[in-house]
C-alpha cells in the first residue's frame, strides 16, 4: 500500500528524554535550542508535504507547527486522534496551513462536525485511527513525504507498523532522568532482538551547538 515517506525528528535529551515529566510541555527543553538548530528544524519542515502530531501534543504544546526559521512553505498539519479531543481554539486549527484531522468512528459527531467547520477531517478506522489506511489517503491526497514531530506514543504506534523511514534527532545536553518521563519511544516497545527495529547512523553533524544524528531505518527483505 502506498505511503508517505516518513521521517521522525525530534529533539531528544542525552538520555532520550522528551520532556522533563509526563504532562510537561517539550518547549520546555526547545526553549534550549540555539537558532542554527531551530533553522536545521525548519528546513526540514519547509521540505515536506506534510508534518504529524498526536492529540497529547496539540493538547500540552499546543504548537503551530509552520515555518518559521527559513523561507519556505507550510506544509500540512496532520492530527490523528481517535476521539477527536483536540481543543478546538488549538492552534492547528488556525488559517495559517492546511490542517488535516484524522479520526474514527468513535469520535463524537457533534465534535467532528465542529472541527470540520475549522479543517479537513478524515474518517479512519472503527474505535480508533487505522495508522496504515490513514497514510495511503494521505499519499493519496499528495502528502509524498511526512515529517513526525510526535510524542513517545505516536512514534511507538508508526514505528512497530513499519511506517517509518528515517529518525533524525536534535541532542539537547541534559540528563533529565525519570522513570516516567517519555523518551523518544514509548509504548508497549518490542520483547525480542528479532522484532527490535535496526537503524543505520547515515550523517551526524553540528548545526550550532548541538549534535544531529540521521538514522535510516533497515526493512528486512
Amino acid at each position: 500500500m502506498p505511503r508517505p515517506y516518513t521521517i521522525i525528528v525530534s529533539e531528544v535529551t542525552v538520555d532520550g528524554k522528551l520532556t522533563l515529566r509526563k504532562g510537561r510541555s517539550s518547549k520546555e527543553i526547545m526553549q534550549f535550542m540555539d537558532e542554527e538548530a531551530n533553522r536545521y528544524l525548519h528546513e526540514l519542515r519547509a521540505k515536506v508535504d506534510g508534518i504529524m502530531v498526536g492529540a497529547e501534543t496539540i493538547r500540552t504544546d499546543n504548537p503551530f507547527l509552520t515555518v518559521r526559521y527559513v523561507e519556505g512553505k507550510n506544509p500540512t498539519r496532520i492530527v490523528p486522534t481517535s476521539k477527536a479531543d483536540i481543543p478546538l481554539d488549538a492552534n492547528i486549527l488556525k488559517k495559517d496551513a492546511p490542517t488535516i484531522i484524522v479520526t474514527s468512528k468513535q469520535a463524537p459527531q457533534e465534535k467532528v462536525n465542529a472541527i470540520r467547520e475549522k479543517a479537513e477531517v478524515l474518517v479512519v478506522g472503527e474505535e480508533s485511527v487505522d495508522l496504515v489506511e490513514m497514510m495511503n489517503q494521505l499519499y493519496q491526497k499528495g502528502i509524498k513525504s511526512l515529517m513526525v514531530e510526535g510524542g513517545s506514543t505516536l512514534n511507538w504506534n508508526l514505528i512497530r507498523l513499519g511506517l517509518v523511514d528515517e529518525v533524525r534527532l536534535i541532542h539537547i545536553p541534559f540528563i533529565v532522568g525519570g522513570s516516567d518521563t517519555p523518551t523518544l519511544v514509548g509504548g508497549e516497545g518490542f520483547y525480542s532482538f528479532d522484532e527490535v527495529v535496526k537503524l543505520k547512523l547515515r550523517a551526524h553533524f553540528l548545526r550550532g551547538s548541538h549534535l544531529i544524528t540521521e538514522w535510516e531505518i533497515k526493512f528486512e527483505d
